[in-house]
């Protein structure tokens, strides 16, 4: 469920929780699913894309029927972290396709990545041709994922 925010009513939660769950649904069948009228609905969404609490819809595709089953999880640690180094990171990241999520972490390291791959072979030369290249990094951990129990797109 949605964490609550003063501004919003039970409505407004409604709406983001199914629209969570199916961002396809029609606006009708929206309304009906939480208790509106069409208008009222269509002005309540309108306005929380408005207002920033929904920022885009996409398609979630099944990264195993495109053939990028392997996971790894990749714990950074730079030999930099002024905010110069931090930005030049956070840039080169940004456009690294196989990097599917990139966390700055207040720990042991500085930065955990989700990278996704073809296979192990694949990540190897990711790692070494790409990651280890990103500007800064003093070395890298990485974390095989051998089973998804849980991956939820927010």
């Amino acid at each position: 469920m949605i964490e609550k925010q003063s501004q919003l009513d039970q409505f407004d939660y409604k709406i983001l929780d199914t629209l969570r769950a199916d961002g396809r649904i029609s606006v009708t069948a929206l309304a009906d699913q939480v208790g509106l009228t069409k208008t009222p609905c269509q002005i309540r969404l309108k306005r929380l894309q408005e207002s920033g609490y929904i920022t885009g819809f996409r398609a979630i595709i099944d990264p195993a029927r495109l053939g990028r089953n392997n996971v790894a999880f990749v714990e950074v640690k730079l030999n930099d972290t002024r905010e110069s180094a931090l930005k030049a990171f956070d840039e080169a990241v940004r456009s690294t396709p196989e990097i599917e999520m990139c966390h700055m972490i207040a720990g042991a390291f500085d930065y955990l990545l989700k990278v996704r791959t073809r296979d192990i072979t694949e990540y190897r030369r990711v790692l070494g041709e790409k990651i280890s290249s990103l500007p800064y990094v003093a070395n890298t951990s990485t974390h095989v994922s051998m089973q998804s129990v849980k991956d939820e797109a927010y």
